[in-house]
């Protein structure tokens, strides 16, 4: 008989833990052994023994915590590579979500479970595209997890800052956005568009964009901003932390234009509070309808949902059928890129 899902994976302080193969996915505390879906601070943190990641999570992972402090030991696995951890098969898969993110999926006597991590269903030329596994339970993010999160096309809103560039020719504008992902994708899609001048970055941004191009991934002519003379950044793009924005760096920034990179933008007060004049509606994450094409996709009959809006979408997944329970995981949130995090 194979075994409910429920008998092999559980909750636990330290986050989703895996009995029979002793490992938990994406803990919230040191463990001493984690398998890591991707390299953003709120799924990657310090201080594990043994840990196994893509090999690109685990590069951004050095570089963004240090070699000692990314794992005691660290083992890389490529997509759909299968190894055995204690009992249980596990194998990685692409998310989409940013460069090197995963999917974990764990299969034990039968019962095939998948942990998303976060994901997104647009294609980026800076990550490799999701790619659905067929599962018994689906355990999927849900931060956009309402029917009014409706992300616009990449390309439309691309269009709307070059639209605002060639409007104010003179002002700098300025993006915030998250280091490790967002920043490398908004400088590709803004290349893919056609802007080749230099794009400049506040120092914080200025490694991650090393390690992605380490990696493979092109990004064009990358520019300190931080040291830039203010005539250089006259309707120049500057791509910074948005916590960094109104640090006394910018003030050198010609008149600048505010802009902000997320999902979360989508929700006009939150842009208002912040301050933003030129709100982009561009996330790593899926949208709602895309979260429950996902569901449909993997075909899974049951989903549980680790963080976001769990009710929604499980009382959603509910009326076709599928259960769904909420793991409500305290500590994972969206991107940590300041959008949410200055919210919450």
């Amino acid at each position: 008989m194979t075994p409910h899902p429920e008998s092999w994976l559980c909750v636990r302080p330290e986050g989703l833990f895996c009995r029979p193969g002793a490992f938990y996915v994406d803990p919230l505390r040191p463990v001493e052994r984690a398998v890591v879906t991707h390299a953003h601070s709120d799924h990657a943190r310090p201080g594990h023994g043994a840990v196994l990641a893509s090999p690109e999570t685990l590069a951004l992972m050095r570089a963004r915590m240090g070699e000692d402090r990314a794992g005691e030991s660290q083992q890389a696995l490529g997509w759909g590579a299968a190894i055995t951890i204690g009992e249980v098969r596990v194998w990685l898969q692409p998310a989409g979500h940013v460069l090197g993110s995963a999917q974990v999926a764990m299969e034990w006597r039968g019962s095939r479970a998948v942990v998303s991590g976060d994901y997104k269903r647009r294609p980026d030329p800076t990550c490799a595209a999701f790619v659905p596994i067929p599962c018994d339970v689906f355990v999927t993010e849900a931060t956009f997890g309402l029917p009014v999160f409706c992300h616009p096309s990449d390309a439309h809103e691309i269009d709307r800052l070059l639209a605002s560039l060639s409007l104010f020719p003179e002002r700098t504008h300025v993006i915030g956005c998250y280091s490790i992902g967002k920043c490398q994708r908004l400088i590709a899609l803004l290349r893919r568009a056609g802007w080749n001048a230099p794009i400049f970055l506040h120092g914080a941004l200025a490694a991650p964009c090393r390690e992605y191009e380490r990696l493979g991934v092109p990004l064009g002519d990358l520019r300190p901003a931080t040291v830039a003379d203010g005539e250089s950044l006259k309707g120049a793009v500057v791509l910074a932390p948005p916590s960094a924005i109104t640090e006394r760096w910018a003030r050198r920034l010609a008149d600048p234009v505010v802009s902000l990179a997320s999902g979360w933008m989508r929700v006009r007060q939150r842009a208002k509070s912040r301050g933003v004049e030129l709100p982009l509606v561009i996330s790593d994450h899926a949208d709602w309808q895309e979260l429950n094409d996902t569901i449909d996709e993997v075909g899974a009959p049951e989903v549980w949902v680790t963080h976001g809006n769990e009710e929604a979408l499980i009382h959603a997944v509910g009326q076709r059928g599928i259960v769904g329970r909420a793991l409500r995981l305290v500590g994972y949130g969206e991107e940590q890129d300041d959008v949410a995090t200055t919210d919450r």
